[in-house]
């Protein structure tokens, strides 16, 4: 004789089952689209550093000692004062994120130019953040004033003899743990002219400060 009290129990268990398991690949299919979503929006936030162009207006640039310069579009500027080496470019944020500089690293070995990324650790933080609007100009600058700094002689010579070297700058986009390094490459012009140019990027993962 046909159990049907068992058959139907059998049925709406077997319907269960396969109600829980679509959920499941429902839910977990929603999870993966929602980390797609969410990584898209990251990267199409991200800032990235390139130089300005030439016909950029010149900024005018103040260090916290009182020293003063003015940087046109594309260039750079290395003034020597006083055993003190002041450094500064003109950048534009070509992505789409704020670009918040944090830090920066400078190697006068014009031959590592093309080598790996810089340890994190080995850069300098910036006395304040510098912002950098998406899609629009702003500048870099950093000082070295010790003489006992171990990169103060060999910057001070390149920078005398006006050879290339390389700058690395740390930033972000303020609202995540996502760091870039772009590295930039400062080249004498003329008699007294710097220019400066990208020639690496490095996407890091960083802690939040």
């Amino acid at each position: 004789m046909t159990d049907w009290v068992t058959i139907s129990a059998l049925a709406t268990a077997a319907g269960t089952l396969v109600l829980a398991a679509a959920t499941f690949a429902s839910v977990r299919s929603g999870n993966r689209s929602a980390r797609l979503a969410e990584r898209a929006l990251d990267l199409s936030l991200r800032p990235l550093l390139m130089p300005s162009r030439l016909e950029d207006p010149a900024q005018k640039i103040q260090w916290v000692d009182e020293h003063w310069t003015h940087v046109e579009g594309g260039k750079a500027t290395v003034e020597l004062d006083g055993g003190n080496i002041y450094l500064a470019m003109s950048v534009r944020n070509a992505g789409t994120g704020i670009a918040v500089l944090e830090a920066w690293y400078v190697e006068p070995d014009f031959a590592d130019a093309s080598g790996s990324q810089t340890d994190p650790s080995r850069f300098r933080s910036h006395s304040r953040d510098m912002y950098i609007p998406a899609g629009d100009i702003g500048f870099w600058q950093g000082a070295i004033r010790d003489p006992n700094d171990a990169t103060h002689d060999g910057l001070l010579d390149v920078a005398q003899r006006r050879q290339p070297f390389f700058v690395d700058v740390l930033y972000g986009d303020h609202e995540s743990a996502r760091r870039t390094i772009s590295r930039f490459v400062l080249r004498p012009g003329g008699e007294s002219e710097w220019f400066c140019s990208a020639v690496r990027h490095w996407n890091l993962d960083l802690p939040a400060r």
